[in-house]
């Protein structure tokens, strides 16, 4: 798409009306078929591809101060004003993989067995199944790790019932603290738009993202999430309509595809 690349190539985002005249399209149809394709706004966008730059910028040893210019922020309160609550993290936590950062976890016994959830005080960070606290660790090496306490008690409880009663779940007030590429994002934000009772695809959620032959890339960034139903990659099954794979087995899946079936 010539928005995207206009997206890539400029040095500040382009306004929605630059990028409609670029395409052809009224801004307002423009906002429409960019958003149906890549499942963000022009500008979200345009802030995704930023704080892909940040990442990499930090992770490749760059100074906090350096990486956020680099990346196209005009100042570090704009990058840090962008990225609140999306990286989980602040930049020079993200420069120090984590760490300093807490988890707060927790195994909870439920109806598909012992579920790990974990949280930070921005949202859910972790939601298993069959997993402890050292599996924990390995996926968050760099953070303490504390056994939650009373404050997360709430949380937990609507996390867990969410679990019990996927159908019912009002998946969007459960806050969450995670982190990924611009893509990894797109694909998460499009599992959390697939209704209850309904699957699709690895083709079709490609489509629906824009590209109909990044299957493969959905895959990963599928197989990427570390939150499971709340991020509901359950809903994923295979070309041929079987269930395909899961992290915690078909078993799990099987049954909560199960609860989300209309009664």
């Amino acid at each position: 798409m010539a928005a995207i690349d206009e997206i890539r190539r400029a040095e500040d985002a382009p306004t929605l009306a630059v990028l409609a005249q670029i395409t052809g399209y009224s801004p307002t149809h423009f906002q429409k078929v960019f958003k149906r394709a890549t499942g963000l706004s022009p500008a979200a966008y345009a802030r995704a591809l930023r704080e892909d730059r940040a990442r990499e910028a930090l992770g490749a040893g760059d100074s906090v101060t350096g990486a956020i210019y680099e990346a196209g922020y005009s100042s570090p309160s704009r990058f840090y004003d962008d990225t609140k609550g999306k990286l989980g993290m602040t930049a020079s936590d993200w420069k120090n993989g984590g760490r300093g950062r807490t988890v707060h976890w927790s195994v909870i016994e439920t109806s598909l067995g012992a579920m790990l959830v974990a949280a930070t005080e921005q949202g859910v960070c972790c939601l298993s199944f069959n997993e402890d606290e050292s599996d924990l660790a390995r996926r968050f090496p760099e953070a303490e790790m504390v056994a939650a306490g009373e404050e997360f008690r709430q949380l937990f409880r609507q996390v867990t019932a969410a679990v019990e009663n996927p159908a019912q779940a009002t998946l969007a007030s459960i806050p969450l603290d995670v982190k990924g590429t611009a893509f990894q994002q797109r694909v998460w934000q499009a599992l959390r738009e697939i209704p209850a009772g309904e699957t699709r695809s690895y083709g079709e959620l490609a489509a629906a993202l824009g590209n109909p032959k990044a299957s493969r890339a959905v895959g990963g960034a599928n197989g990427a999430n570390n939150i499971a139903v709340l991020i509901p990659c359950h809903r994923v099954i295979a070309a041929d309509g079987s269930l395909g794979g899961y992290a915690y087995g078909t078993q799990i899946k099987e049954r909560l595809l199960e609860r989300e079936k209309p009664r």
